[in-house]
């Protein structure tokens, strides 16, 4: 088979992982298809590199993955990292200090530690870090002043909200940090807030540079708002069918959903002439 696509990035968790925490047989069998061809297969997801590299590494996947909405990027097989952006100390503590006069808990994320001021019980912690395989590391007082105090360098700052309060949350963001700060939100619980510039989007240029791939010969996979910046930077932009109306209205294409091995479609229809 003849590669018509030379580099197809997705997203992970609600494209290319189910509801059910799972990778479908067509998907991977998909993947490996399309690598075996010479096709380029990369994940860039909002997770920390720690969460991500294990799960990359069991597809069987080399070379470059981003993580951190594309604030990091490492080698899958090493784990070197590449790049590794993230936000200067005291801009860390601002993004803190502005969740905390709206009362909201805090998760902080520092290279391979996630920092929080959630409750060790609170049940949307317990059921992301399950998702994420990370345990969370619970401070007592401001995070801003933890920030602060131990001078972390963080790639994002998180707020986990009950869904019907994410919108209001977000758009509080956007007002105060939106000019200076990517704000977005991955999935129905989490709010984000990363460096201006190092998103998703840029990550895949960066990846597409790298393997000398024209960006008009990429494909984009997501199903979210910061998926956003990644399928407007490739030359066709996919959302999944269970992806976010808001979201969905940008793509290129609606593919099935990530239950239905949605990736796999994508990687029929465009990676293969």
């Amino acid at each position: 088979m003849k590669i018509k696509c030379g580099l197809i990035v997705s997203d992970f968790d609600g494209t290319l992982l189910t509801t059910t925490q799972t990778v479908p047989n067509e998907v991977r069998e998909a993947i490996a298809s399309y690598v075996s061809a010479g096709g380029i297969f990369a994940v860039c997801t909002g997770r920390m590199l720690v969460s991500i590299l294990p799960q990359v590494r069991a597809l069987g996947l080399k070379g470059l993955v981003a993580a951190y909405q594309g604030t990091v990027i490492a080698d899958i097989e090493s784990g070197r990292l590449i790049r590794n952006g993230g936000f200067a100390v005291e801009d860390s503590v601002e993004i803190c200090k502005t969740l905390e006069r709206r009362g909201e808990a805090i998760n902080a994320y520092a290279d391979d530690v996630m920092y929080t001021t959630l409750p060790a019980d609170d049940k949307l912690l317990t059921m992301y870090e399950k998702i994420t395989g990370i345990t969370a590391r619970h401070i007592s007082g401001p995070m801003s002043d933890f920030v602060a105090q131990n001078k972390l360098y963080c790639q994002k700052i998180v707020s986990v909200v009950m869904p019907d309060k994410k919108r209001a949350l977000y758009d509080y963001l956007i007002e105060e940090l939106g000019d200076r700060y990517e704000v977005t939100y991955s999935a129905a619980v989490l709010v984000e807030v990363s460096p201006k510039g190092d998103d998703k989007g840029e990550a895949l240029r960066y990846i597409a540079a790298h393997y000398g791939i024209p960006i008009e010969n990429t494909v984009a996979i997501g199903d979210n708002l910061n998926d956003l910046p990644m399928i407007e930077a490739a030359g066709v932009g996919v959302a999944v069918a269970n992806g976010v109306e808001e979201f969905k209205k940008f793509a290129d294409d609606i593919c099935p959903s990530c239950d239905e091995g949605g990736v796999a479609h994508v990687i029929k229809k465009y990676g293969f002439a």
